[in-house]
């Protein structure tokens, strides 16, 4: 600065290394080094290499915690999801002894007693009880597991004994002594039954 601008400026040297050194102030020392001075930090084009590092690492960090996010949402709305679809699942495991006791009920009414005027209109009521119940677990997505001459199936079946048969092929189901019912798609309680072997 010649003499002149300094007394237009009315500044000193001191004033003015005064001011510059406030408006560098919080700036990186790497962006106040000299760009050909390797030994007081490295180059502005090393600096900005090592930003824009940075700035790529930083880009994979977001996207990672995005997907995590979206994931950790997927698993949510699936579990939210399956909350509804099988919020029955408990009550309805309580609920099969009731329906166990009404067809136990049902087998052990003997036939003459079926067609006896003072005992149809129990039998009968028995039996409605029974089908209502049967549409309730039909609402619920709650369906009976067939089980009767098939071959078993451990995923729906539990085989409690086995039993000597010429008539059915080693490996039937011979014979059911609990009903088994699934929930939709998942199995909410098996079939305990009875398989058939060859004789000895």
């Amino acid at each position: 600065m010649t003499d002149n601008e300094k007394a237009e400026t009315g500044q000193t040297d001191i004033e003015r290394d005064e001011e510059v050194a406030r408006e560098l102030e919080g700036v990186p020392e790497e962006f106040l080094a000299d760009g050909d001075d390797e030994e007081d930090g490295g180059s502005v084009d090393d600096a900005l290499a090592s930003l824009r590092a940075d700035l790529e690492a930083a880009k994979q960090e977001t996207l990672y915690a995005k997907a995590e996010a979206q994931n950790q949402r997927r698993r949510m709305e699936r579990e939210v999801q399956d909350a509804r679809t099988y919020a029955a699942t408990g009550f309805a495991r309580d609920v099969l002894s009731v329906a166990d006791n009404l067809s136990r009920a049902i087998d052990a009414v003997p036939a003459e007693l079926r067609e006896d005027d003072k005992f149809r209109g129990l039998v009968a009521g028995i039996e409605a009880t029974q089908r209502e119940l049967e549409k309730v677990f039909a609402q619920h997505g709650i369906s009976r597991i067939a089980a009767m001459g098939l071959p078993l199936d451990p995923n729906q079946h539990q085989a409690m004994l086995e039993i000597p048969s010429n008539d059915a092929e080693p490996g039937t189901v011979v014979q059911e002594m609990q009903a088994g019912y699934m929930i939709r798609d998942r199995l909410l309680r098996p079939s305990m039954v009875g398989v058939a072997k060859k004789p000895d």
